[in-house]
């Protein structure tokens, strides 16, 4: 796999369809947490706040992977079931849309974890 150094270059190496989903969950999360500093890590995008990696995002093959912590997925359970979930990722099939909301939710989730409330 090849190793990248930042978001523009793993992004352009995408598929055109990939691209535009992990575009899309780009500038979602950007909106979602305005605070937050783009970083990569783990050879994925991610977002940092407060020196704290908030969620890392990342496309493969079949679905975007989205990957907050192992805390949200629980504190998420039920909305999740319709998503293939483990300890701490969520796969989102590209025949299906985002879950705007939802993914909002879980952002804000984390910031508020992040900032200790």
């Amino acid at each position: 796999m090849k190793k990248y150094n930042d978001i523009a270059d793993y992004m352009a190496d995408l598929p055109k369809m990939q691209r535009a989903v992990a575009q899309i969950m780009r500038e979602l999360l950007a909106d979602a947490a305005p605070e937050a500093q783009e970083t990569f890590s783990y050879n994925m995008p991610a977002l940092k706040q407060n020196g704290k990696v908030l969620v890392y995002f990342a496309a493969t093959q079949k679905h975007l992977g989205f990957y907050p912590t192992p805390a949200q997925i629980e504190a998420f359970a039920e909305q999740l079931k319709d998503f293939h979930t483990s300890k701490g990722t969520i796969q989102i099939p590209y025949d299906r849309p985002l879950p705007v909301k939802l993914i909002r939710q879980i952002v804000a989730f984390r910031i508020a974890e992040v900032k200790g409330k």
